[in-house]
């Protein structure tokens, strides 16, 4: 049974700006009256832009297990949120614990948020989502995934200038078999953690690696949909 129209509300919720807003006010003011969140700050931009292999292995094992879980926890909130990118927390990772962990700890969080998202899509309703994303992005993700299906959530995920959340929300919604859509985040998310991983060395190079990525991944994509055009006019005929 379809959801009525004049039910579903049209306006998208400025809930996920207020707690961006929320969330980096308390920062600021965490950053200058608490000395030592400070210096934890300055500490960490330190290390991570070092490119000081032992020196940034050392501070990160000062964190134990918790490191990893924090970088999980931070990735399924930043869903809600407007300000952290989940291709951000992907760069932390492999910059906290090398191109192996790191990655590992960047697809770990990525499937475990995507599953969020996606049952939160499932059990919550348009309704909810819509006041996330709103009724246009909710109308032009779910074309593109009715059209495209599997390759639509991968070259989403594979994308680092996309978004990975809405489309996981729009999934559940849609009730595209969990096994599909997760084999789909798998298999687009993995080649962007590899890209980060093999050029997140420096700056520079991450950079340069991520924007030829993405490059690379419209092109062919551009090339699939005027192939896939192609076949289904041919059909027609």
């Amino acid at each position: 049974m379809k959801e009525s129209t004049s039910s579903t509300p049209s306006k998208k919720s400025n809930l996920p700006l207020y707690f961006s807003i929320l969330l980096v006010t308390g920062l600021v003011v965490c950053y200058f009256a608490i000395p030592d969140f400070n210096q934890f700050i300055k500490t960490a931009w330190r290390v991570l832009t070092s490119d000081d292999e032992a020196t940034i292995k050392k501070w990160v094992e000062d964190f134990g297990w918790i490191g990893p879980m924090l970088i999980i926890l931070a990735m399924v909130v930043q869903m809600f949120l407007l300000v952290i990118p989940s291709l951000l927390l992907m760069i932390v990772a492999v910059l906290a614990y090398g191109p192996i962990w790191g990655s590992v700890i960047s697809f770990t969080s990525v499937i475990i948020a995507s599953s969020l998202g996606y049952l939160i899509g499932g059990l919550l309703g348009k309704s909810f989502v819509i006041r996330l994303l709103g009724e246009k992005t909710i109308q032009k993700i779910s074309q593109f995934i009715e059209e495209y299906g599997f390759w639509a959530v991968s070259i989403t995920r594979i994308n680092p200038f996309l978004s990975n959340d809405a489309i996981s929300f729009v999934t559940g919604i849609l009730k595209m078999n969990y096994s599909k859509f997760i084999g789909a985040t798998a298999l687009g998310i993995t080649p962007l953690i590899l890209l980060i991983a093999v050029t997140g060395e420096n700056t520079d190079s991450l950079k340069t690696g991520l924007m030829w990525g993405s490059l690379v991944c419209v092109l062919i994509f551009a090339g699939y949909i005027f192939w896939d055009r192609n076949r289904k006019r041919t059909r027609k005929k």
